[in-house]
């Protein structure tokens, strides 16, 4: 079912021809890569990373392949820097300006103690974010959500499944 969900999200329509994903926590490339794969040919997927070291580590990764390069030398997978728990305002392409700045899709890639309203004010209506989210106190139970708005920007949340991710933390000073 989550699967499905997320392809509604990711898939080109008339509506949103170009689906914007941010991909929180992209570490090594590789979710941010294949989410490239799934937005067609004028999606963006942009990897976002606090630690400058991981964000370079993504993008070489994605230039180890033929592939990897074409999707970063056009423009359509990007990797940035920052607090994932801002999200990101990434300017829109030329030609896109009507689609606005928001996300189609928010995948975060490490447990957050709270749903950080910095996301789900980035979250297009209709959007979906998928985020892991401590269940207790003590970060030890994690359950992945899904969060979707729907057109009308009414939030509805699912508790999907059980799940260990590492933390969200601060940025390194």
């Amino acid at each position: 079912m989550a699967i499905e969900n997320l392809l509604h999200y990711l898939t080109p329509s008339a509506a949103s021809p170009a689906p914007r994903v941010l991909d929180i926590g992209s570490g090594s490339g590789y979710l941010t890569h294949l989410l490239a794969e799934l937005v067609g040919e004028r999606g963006l997927v942009v990897g976002l990373e606090h630690i400058p070291a991981l964000r370079q580590i993504g993008e070489e990764n994605m230039r180890k392949s033929t592939e990897g390069m074409k999707l970063l030398d056009s423009g359509k997978v990007k990797f940035r820097v920052g607090d994932g728990r801002l999200g990101l305002k990434e300017p829109v392409r030329r030609g896109e300006e009507a689609h606005g700045t928001d996300w189609d899709v928010i995948h975060v890639g490490a447990s957050a103690r709270e749903l950080h309203q910095a996301l789900l004010d980035q979250l297009k209506a209709p959007g979906c974010m998928f985020i892991p989210i401590d269940d207790d106190a003590s970060g030890v139970m994690q359950s992945v959500w899904r969060i979707s708005k729907d057109k009308e920007g009414k939030v509805h949340k699912k508790n999907i499944c059980g799940v260990r991710y590492v933390k969200l933390t601060d940025p390194p000073i």
